[in-house]
């Protein structure tokens, strides 16, 4: 059945890739794989195969990446999705970067023949069965990098005994939590390490970069800065009255997720939705920042950055049913950080939220009651955001966890 509805898949996809630009990057994208690693790979070179899904699975990822890149290991980095291909498919950090081909025992056969690799390495998840049992025929030394497991995965139901056998052509399971640990014990698996979560490790190293951005400075000032980080329509809905209302001396800045032009120019010009000053980072060049309320950022890669200027942190994705978005990238600046209602499989979330350093809010009273509390007082904000940073502080190390245990394996 899992064969046959990957060829099903395989024979639908270009249909599909028709009407949806995304699925048509997925398509196309996989068509040049083969022509990729006959070029590219090196017969004399044993790489290092790191497969992550999709962009935040990159940057979970990216901590080992570098050290591995450091030993002087040759990196070859598979997505599944094309929105992490198509962000980092020309990223220095890797040698060579192809999506991944569909898992038919053909594909999985033909990708770890060719690229022979020295170990694989999966970020967090994605369970490919006919890959990791050419992994495990070929003795390749297979390694889950910051797993995490719940108790509704198909491992742990009646029907799940093909995705429990896929587990065995694991060498190691690198966990995050108690909880993921516990669960593989009791499908047997005494081969897992609770090592924490890497991307602990990859937001500290934000801290070391340079953040600066000169037009952000200018559109703060000497202001509060509230900044509304990969926010979606359902969270919209919760902030942007209280933007329309704020009477306080706050600049706010809006980095949907999606950047569509016309999205963007309904919230910009729609004054039903936003009636304040408001100017585009598109536009920055050609007006003083200074004058405007509110600032959009229509353009990805920078976000980061911006949560560096922010007092208080909104983190999107909550509201909705789409997920929650990153928290840790604002918390690790020790801010306040405030998200929707819908949390619960976001482990850091719910343990910030418990900690108190996020404010879950599921109104837009909630939201205009919490955002009084912090812009009113800056021992609130300050003490909110020390739980955040001591957090993080505390958090880290599950890289150097991983490189130190591969090396007696």
């Amino acid at each position: 059945m899992y064969r046959f509805s990957l060829y099903i898949i395989k024979a639908i996809l270009p249909l599909v890739a028709l009407f949806n630009k995304k699925i048509h990057l997925f398509v196309s994208g996989r068509k040049t794989v083969w022509t990729t690693l006959t070029a590219k790979l090196d017969p004399h070179t044993r790489y290092v195969w790191i497969h992550t899904a999709s962009l935040g699975e990159f940057e979970q990822g990216l901590p080992v990446v570098k050290a591995l890149k450091k030993q002087g290991y040759k990196i070859l980095i598979t997505f599944f999705s094309p929105s992490g291909y198509e962000v980092r498919k020309n990223t220095p950090d890797a040698d060579i970067v192809v999506y991944l081909p569909l898992d038919t025992p053909a594909n999985a056969r033909k990708f770890v023949q060719m690229v022979n690799p020295a170990m694989a390495i999966f970020v967090k998840y994605e369970f490919w069965v006919n890959y990791l049992t050419e992994l495990k025929k070929a003795q390749v030394p297979t390694y889950l990098l910051s797993g995490i497991f719940r108790k509704n995965q198909i491992f742990f139901k009646p029907y799940g005994g093909m995705m429990r056998r896929a587990l065995h052509c694991f060498t190691h399971f690198f966990v995050q939590n108690e909880l993921s640990q516990q669960l593989l014990k009791n499908l047997g698996f005494n081969n897992v390490t609770v090592s924490g979560d890497t991307r602990f490790d990859r937001v500290a190293e934000i801290l070391e970069r340079d953040n600066h951005l000169d037009f952000v400075e200018q559109f703060k000032g000497n202001n509060l800065c509230v900044v509304f980080g990969s926010s979606w329509a359902t969270d919209e809905d919760i902030y942007l009255q209280y933007i329309n209302t704020c009477t306080a001396p706050v600049k706010f800045i809006i980095a949907p997720h999606n950047i569509h032009p016309t999205d963007i120019a309904e919230l910009k010009h729609n004054q039903q939705k936003l009636n304040r000053k408001v100017a585009l980072f598109s536009e920055k060049d050609s007006l003083n920042l200074s004058d405007y309320d509110v600032l959009i950022i229509d353009t990805i890669g920078i976000l980061t950055k911006v949560y560096s200027y922010a007092d208080i942190a909104y983190v999107g994705g909550g509201m909705g049913t789409t997920g929650l978005h990153n928290v840790l990238e604002p918390a690790v600046f020790g801010v306040p950080v405030i998200i929707g209602k819908n949390y619960e499989k976001f482990n850091e979330a719910k343990e910030l939220v418990t900690l108190g350093g996020v404010l879950s809010v599921s109104s837009k009273e909630e939201f205009a009651q919490v955002m009084n509390n912090l812009v009113t007082s800056p021992e609130k904000r300050i003490a909110i955001g020390n739980i955040n940073r001591q957090y993080i502080n505390e958090k880290q190390g599950a890289t150097k966890a991983f490189l130190q245990a591969i090396t007696s394996f």
